[in-house]
């Protein structure tokens, strides 16, 4: 793996693999008209009363720790899609701590909020990127995405309020029906559509937690999808005093906390 792409993952700290990531966390585009799926839709009561029920469990939880499998499709040099595959083991406490250790489809990175400092680090090639952070989560993870294009798959459910965050911008939300296969539990399933992705989300039937998303963002012409899926949940943990406290190895070689391409060195 290049120097370029090693750069890349660990400023971004992605739950993804370290070529494609970048297809993955992209500027909002302009404001785009409400799709049009020929079908009557709406915002459906009942499907946000599924949402509201797992928002509400997972606003109310004081902290947590789940694993998230995310596999998501990125073009292979034919232009047919490649699918890439990552294991993230989140914990996180609120309202200012975070870790996140993610296994996958290049090296492993770590992701590391105490409510003072970030510091996302590649075991592999000892790369360390280091910056000062707000005081919570939530303006951390803004601050990360429009300082780094840090963006996890996750993060709708882990800040302060989840149902805002997933309602914002909120055009189309229908129910699609039950499984008994997701996660091994029983699951209700609803769709919703915003301005920019359409997502087909699982939520436990009786404990409301969520058990998988599937994306496919309306801006992308090939429609490749992201899907995550949770398990391991535990809502309110008992956890030790220094769960998120890091110290960086002595050989730990500095980069600049910045996007990819900031981090990566001139073509000759």
């Amino acid at each position: 793996m290049n120097k370029m792409i090693v750069a890349g993952v660990v400023t971004t700290a992605l739950a993804m693999a370290a070529a494609p990531a970048a297809t993955w966390v992209q500027q909002a585009p302009p404001p785009a008209p409400a799709p049009n799926l020929g079908l009557h839709v709406e915002v459906e009561p009942a499907a946000m009363a599924l949402v509201k029920a797992m928002t509400d469990k997972l606003a109310a939880a004081k902290a947590m720790s789940f694993t998230a499998v995310t596999t998501y499709e990125s073009p292979d040099r034919t232009g047919a899609p490649l699918l890439y595959t990552t294991l993230s083991q989140v914990t996180m406490q609120r309202p200012d701590k975070l870790k996140v250790i993610t296994l996958g489809d290049g090296p492993r990175t770590e992701f590391y909020y105490d409510g003072k400092t970030v510091q996302a680090y590649e075991p592999a090639s000892k790369q360390l990127a280091t910056v000062a952070a707000p005081n919570t989560t939530d303006a951390m993870l803004r601050a990360a995405f429009q300082r780094a294009a840090i963006y996890f798959p996750f993060t709708d459910l882990i800040v302060s309020d989840p149902l805002k965050a997933i309602a914002e911008n909120l055009r189309i939300a229908f129910v699609v029906g039950k499984s008994i296969v997701v996660g091994g539990v029983p699951t209700d399933i609803v769709v919703l559509v915003g301005q920019h992705a359409h997502v087909q989300l699982w939520i436990g039937s009786e404990d409301k937690l969520p058990r998988m998303a599937q994306a496919i963002f309306l801006e992308d012409p090939a429609r490749y999808r992201h899907l995550v899926q949770f398990s391991d949940w535990k809502l309110d943990p008992s956890l030790a005093a220094d769960a998120f406290a890091w110290t960086a190895p002595a050989d730990a070689i500095r980069i600049p906390f910045a996007p990819p391409a900031a981090t990566a060195p001139a073509k000759k």
